[in-house]
């Protein structure tokens, strides 16, 4: 046995276990060397340009052979000359729009040739939805207006993208009351349908009455089950659910404020995450999306360039890895269609594109500059491809050096002397003590032609700057309703002239909001106010807001935390105070509260 064993010891002729295998190198992707610029460009055939594409959606060709891109738009005209004889706008039911790169699209036509027999005929039929299952495609669409009352969600099949579709005979979701309330009609808007690993599908869909809930759906696609439905956000805050998975979570993206508001909207995107496809929804801060002091971590919003509004969002994945996130906006210098005959003046909701990053976890848009108005990196539309994209993460702004004259700890008995009143307050309304400066509520505002309400105020510096504050609100976290009350910073040249960061009720919810007003004289049918929304809102938040020029205009960047240290980013305003803006206080829009501020800090603005 010993010899055997030095005889084999000594052998070199042994062979090794085999390793792992090899693999085999991946093939090395093509960049793609086309860039393009918001918004996207959509040609009609016949002539012309697709210039309104609300509420798109988008879905690559599933069947062998087909390699094109599809979106899908909300029922409107395409542009100012998309008339009839009378001179009144079209009304497409669901355009087609195909593309091969993502980049360069062509109208093909419209989806549906009439509305479901349970619609009532003149209904309008919004918020598409494509998904593809069972080897067809599944058109999903809002019915806003059904002959038996209240809005619901109708469903067509096809095998291909560009139909001939069919319409389901019964609503995939029927109309139905809101949670809060018995006896009402929900908003049954804006659907969203995944289907996860184990091939269960999920419907998601609702706004602001109402909220959003999310259904089981049939295994046909074609109903789904009432009594499994669940409340996902709460009411008054969010629509337009899109719903994405990322790194073990569901990601739930949904819109918020008025989408249609012209050069004024605030419309922008949010986002909360959950282990399972019914949540619960929870934000980067912790905070539940069903919650009364709403969650919601920024996704994409206001940056101060000529989009506004970017919202109702739909999210694809290139070829290269790249997610890209398609949506509509308002450019503010054309921010309407051509009048109609009766003088309205329809939104222009353009189809834009930008890539869609993941920083900490967290989606948000081109690393959090936003909607872009610059030439981009097409996306790797086509296999082989990557596309040149690269992450740059935007820098929040940051206080810089203390302004120590327009500084004020509220440490003493009295306000610091570079305070003054606009209207100064009658009867209990204000005062400092234990290092606090309170301002009770009053039955006064400061919106539009109702210029009542007091404000504290000093002289704003001249420069970059930023004022910060922390406020304590003591509004009931939940109870219904105190409309409007609010509280907070405000930075204005007159009454009609501001930006305003506060912590407000809306109905049931607490939230925080970042507004602007500018007037009194503004061009016919234009809005004169505007907000967009911040993070979650607690009894205690911190607010800022940054103000830097940019060629003429002034940029004002609102934040808000619920710790002095992790802020969220509420959106960039741009107005025109010159050297007449002030920073002011505000306590208003109804009686019975407090708001105590810690201090008011202002800084240099760091480079």
């Amino acid at each position: 046995m010993l010899a055997l064993l030095a005889t084999a010891c000594a052998d070199d002729q042994l062979v090794p276990p085999p390793g792992p295998p090899v693999p085999e190198p991946e093939p090395e992707l093509t960049l793609v060397a086309k860039s393009y610029t918001n918004p996207l460009q959509i040609s009609i055939p016949s002539g012309g340009q697709v210039e309104n594409c609300p509420d798109p959606t988008v879905i690559r060709g599933q069947t062998e052979g087909d390699t094109a891109w599809y979106m899908f738009c909300t029922a409107d005209p395409l542009n100012d000359e998309d008339r009839d004889n009378a001179d009144a706008y079209k009304e497409h039911l669901i355009p087609i729009l195909k593309s091969d790169d993502l980049v360069d699209w062509t109208y093909v036509g419209d989806a549906l040739a009439e509305r479901p027999s349970w619609a009532r005929p003149d209904s309008d039929i919004w918020a598409p939805e494509v998904v593809y299952f069972s080897n067809k495609y599944y058109l999903y669409y809002t019915v806003p207006d059904v002959l038996e009352g209240g809005s619901a969600i109708g469903v067509a099949t096809s095998d291909s993208p560009v139909g001939p579709w069919t319409h389901s005979a019964k609503p995939a979701v029927e109309p139905h009351e809101s949670p809060c309330c018995g006896d009402s009609r929900r908003w049954v808007f804006d659907p969203e349908v995944i289907v996860d690993a184990k091939g269960d599908k999920y419907i998601y869909y609702g706004s602001y009455f109402g909220g959003i809930s999310v259904r089981k759906l049939s295994a046909d696609g074609l109903t789904s089950d009432p009594f499994s439905q669940v409340e996902v956000a709460v009411s008054n805050r969010y629509e337009a659910p899109s719903v994405i998975q990322h790194g073990g979570y569901y990601y739930l993206l949904a819109s918020a404020t008025d989408c249609c508001k012209g050069p004024l909207t605030g419309y922008s995107v949010f986002a909360g995450r959950s282990k399972d496809p019914w949540g619960p929804f929870v934000d980067r801060d912790g905070v539940r999306l069903t919650t009364n002091r709403v969650g919601g971590t920024p996704v994409l919003g206001l940056n101060g360039n000529k989009w506004v509004g970017p919202g109702h969002n739909t999210i694809v994945t290139d070829f290269g890895g790249q997610d890209w996130i398609l949506y509509h906006a308002i450019d503010r210098q054309r921010p309407y269609l051509a009048p109609m005959p009766n003088g309205d003046l329809p939104p222009r909701r353009q189809a834009l594109m930008d890539a869609l990053d993941w920083v900490d976890g967290w989606p948000v848009a081109r690393g959090g500059f936003g909607a872009s108005d610059t030439e981009q990196p097409a996306p790797a539309a086509q296999p082989g491809q990557k596309s040149r994209y690269q992450l740059v993460v935007a820098r929040q702004d940051e206080p810089g050096a203390a302004i120590p004259s327009a500084t004020d700890e509220f440490s003493g008995l009295t306000v610091g002397t570079q305070w003054g009143w606009v209207r100064a307050p009658v009867g209990p309304f204000a005062g400092v003590s234990e290092g606090q400066l309170h301002l009770n509520t009053q039955n006064a505002d400061l919106f539009e032609g109702n210029n009542s309400a007091a404000i504290l105020w000093q002289p704003a510096p001249s420069g970059n700057y930023l004022v910060e504050t922390k406020l304590h609100m003591n509004l009931p976290p939940t109870s219904c309703c105190f409309n409007f009350v609010q509280a907070g910073l405000l930075i204005h040249s007159d009454d009609d002239n501001y930006v305003k960061l506060v912590h407000f009720s809306n109905w049931e919810t607490r939230q925080i909001a970042f507004a602007k007003e500018l007037g009194p004289v503004v061009p016919d049918r234009y809005p004169r106010y505007g907000e967009t929304f911040g993070g979650p809102a607690g009894e205690t938040v911190w607010l800022r807001i940054a103000r830097r020029t940019q060629g003429d205009e002034e940029l004002y960047t609102a934040y808000s935390s619920l710790d002095g240290t992790l802020w969220s980013r509420a959106g960039t305003w741009t107005h025109k105070f010159g050297e007449d803006a002030r920073i002011g206080l505000v306590s208003m829009s109804g009686t019975g509260f407090t708001a105590s501020f810690d201090y008011v800090r202002v800084y240099t603005l760091k480079d």
